[in-house]
């Protein structure tokens, strides 16, 4: 099997979109939970605060053409994706067009505009407001191929639309992509963009945050936390094979050594621990490790009652009083692109040795396992390999597992 390195990443957050901001707003406390007034008026609706990516631009360069078949989500996908494979440093390397090349990205889904057209079309048999670019904007999978189209990828593309997982789902595939000496290099990662259908689905199950104090909310594993937050963003990761990378003389940021998925089987939005924890264990022998040798664990932590019960005892079951924490605290929850981003923030946690805290956890909820819940301003401690857990609607889990990299 081929050894998987990570040669480019880059995300964009609403907490910033460099590790540097990035994490001195993790260290300094700081929320990227905002009110929504523009949700006020929305009948119904309980939740009204928000995680937006306000800083968010189209770059100067990108020509009308380019990005006509792009809505949100799509754009910042491409734009996080030349940010990563600038840093590998493949922008104009030739395996980037020469079918060496694949993507494995995902969203939960397209662009929402283009959908309200085509329910006028149904509703009021009126098609006027659908272009021959609306569908592409709208399709669930509108991030993998418009990014393959931008950059002349010609490798498989897998398109990962698995609700909370897509992210980490688009990383998973492209390691095993990779490691099975099917592809050279993968991009691989997941993004969102924010729009009050995606809160309205949680809102209907009762699962939001109804505080009207943003700085306060989500609050993943708190006794007095009150449902989830929605957010926005992208997180792209370069994924190589090993002796590839290293003979164009790739900076190697960090290997990818385990992943695990698997499905629980039994309800489509109700987490089941026992099969989390199985994610975690797939992860594990897939990497062959034991669970003592895992420094950190990020974790889902979406700040629902049953999602934290849930994933706090599966974890507790693996590792223990394992560190963890969960950055939904503060970028509320970017679904699809969550385990990209959040990758993306382990590797950089990784390298740094340092974990991030979870934010606005003052008292945990005795109903959660016993686990080591990072708050403050994070912990520094060595690291050798860390944990990212996502789980999604439909009882899909995934496990990835990072190695610091040492020539």
């Amino acid at each position: 099997m081929k050894r998987v390195v990570v040669t480019g990443m880059s995300a964009i957050t609403a907490l910033g979109q460099d590790w540097e901001s990035f994490k001195a707003n993790l260290q300094n406390g700081q929320s990227a939970i905002k009110q929504m007034p523009e949700w006020a008026d929305v009948a119904e609706l309980n939740t009204q605060v928000a995680a937006p990516v306000e800083d968010f631009e189209k770059p100067k360069h990108y020509k009308r053409k380019m990005i006509r078949s792009m809505g949100r989500v799509a754009l910042m996908s491409t734009v996080a994706t030349e940010k990563a494979l600038a840093q590998a440093g493949l922008l104009q390397h030739e395996s980037l067009t020469n079918g060496d090349t694949g993507v494995s990205y995902g969203s939960s889904s397209g662009s929402t505009a283009p959908t309200v057209e085509f329910g006028k079309l149904l509703s009021n048999k009126d098609m006027s407001g659908i272009t021959a670019t609306s569908y592409i904007q709208m399709m669930a999978h509108t991030t993998a191929v418009n990014i393959g189209v931008f950059f002349g990828a010609k490798g498989r593309v897998v398109t990962t639309s698995s609700a909370c997982t897509s992210g980490s789902q688009g990383i998973g595939y492209a390691y095993e992509a990779i490691q099975s000496g099917r592809q050279k290099v993968m991009i691989a990662g997941g993004a969102e963009e924010l729009c009050v259908s995606g809160a309205a689905v949680f809102d209907t199950l009762y699962a939001t945050s109804t505080k009207l104090a943003p700085e306060n909310t989500p609050r993943p594993f708190d006794k007095a936390r009150d449902g989830l937050v929605i957010g926005e963003g992208a997180g792209t990761l370069i994924l190589e094979e090993l002796e590839f990378a290293k003979a164009r003389g790739a900076t190697i940021l960090a290997e990818v050594v385990g992943f695990g998925t698997n499905s629980d089987g039994q309800h489509i939005t109700q987490p089941t621990s026992v099969t989390m924890e199985e994610a975690m264990r797939l992860a594990l022998r897939d990497a062959q490790l034991q669970p003592e040798q895992i420094s950190y664990v990020n974790a889902h932590g979406t700040a629902t009652d049953r999602g934290d019960i849930a994933e706090s005892h599966a974890t507790f079951s693996v590792f223990g009083e394992k560190p963890i924490s969960s950055l939904k605290s503060y970028l509320g929850h970017t679904l699809g692109a969550c385990g990209a981003i959040e990758a993306w923030a382990c590797i950089n946690m990784l390298n740094s040795n340092w974990c991030a805290p979870t934010l606005n956890l003052t008292e945990v909820d005795p109903e959660c396992a016993p686990l080591h819940y990072v708050t403050g301003q994070g912990e520094q401690r060595n690291m050798d390999y860390v944990m990212s857990n996502n789980f999604a609607f439909g009882g899909i889990n995934t496990s990835l597992i990072f190695k610091k990299y040492n020539a």
